[in-house]
């Protein structure tokens, strides 16, 4: 069942987003080795990110994965391992053994071949965290794209509706079987589709399965 947990602002929502999940990754690693998170692009949980990374945390026991990433060059600043680097990655100390960036600049069928052993080679993940579109989609899987029914664990993305149209995205069938999801939503363009998954519509963000969410008084609509 999911959980909906709405904040004031989207300031507010980032540091609860932050403190819970750096409260999930002791938990974790009071039980494993290492904490398996997988991370998303995009503006809410950039500021989330900046947050959690003044957290005091066993970094090096921490290893990163990418939800999604898009088929840019190496370095490009609409990459989303760029803003990962500059909003978290950069500001703890870890080894950069433990980031695991999705090579997109390949193209969609190399990266997602790659990032699929990638996925095998590191079992379940513990922690995905979401963002979700306009139009329901999260990470780079798209309603109606062919990549939804695509059983890989990270999948090839053609022909997405936002630019760039290729993309490389964890599958869904990885983001169901993770011990955690958690999806962060601040604004209100985010409100109609909240409402639509709230209405039990199956979105992309809906098909993922149970989800704790942090969402912010604009995509609720509440006062």
């Amino acid at each position: 069942m999911d959980v909906f947990r709405c904040h004031d602002n989207a300031v507010a929502l980032a540091r609860a987003a932050a403190d819970h999940l750096a409260g999930r990754i002791l938990d974790c690693l009071g039980r494993a080795d290492v904490c398996r998170v997988a991370l998303p692009g995009g503006n809410t949980p950039a500021q989330c990110l900046a947050l959690l990374a003044q957290a005091s945390l066993p970094w090096e026991r921490v290893h990163w994965y990418l939800g999604d990433e898009r088929c840019y060059p190496a370095g490009h600043a609409g990459r989303n391992d760029v803003m990962l680097e500059a909003q978290l990655w950069s500001r703890i100390d870890a080894p950069a053994k433990n980031r695991h960036p999705m090579a997109a600049e390949l193209g969609p069928e190399p990266a997602a071949a790659l990032y699929s052993e990638e996925i095998r080679a590191a079992g379940r993940l513990d922690i995905v965290l979401l963002g979700m579109g306009e139009d329901g989609h999260t990470a780079s899987l798209f309603p109606g794209n062919d990549s939804l029914g695509d059983t890989r664990p990270a999948v090839p993305v053609h022909l997405a509706p936002k630019p760039p149209p290729e993309r490389v995205s964890l599958g869904l069938v990885t983001l169901q079987a993770a011990t955690e999801r958690i999806v962060l939503v601040a604004g209100r363009d985010k409100r109609g589709a909240l409402q639509r998954v709230r209405a039990g519509e199956q979105l992309p963000i809906a098909m993922v399965g149970p989800l704790l969410w942090f969402t912010d008084a604009e995509a609720t609509g509440e006062p």
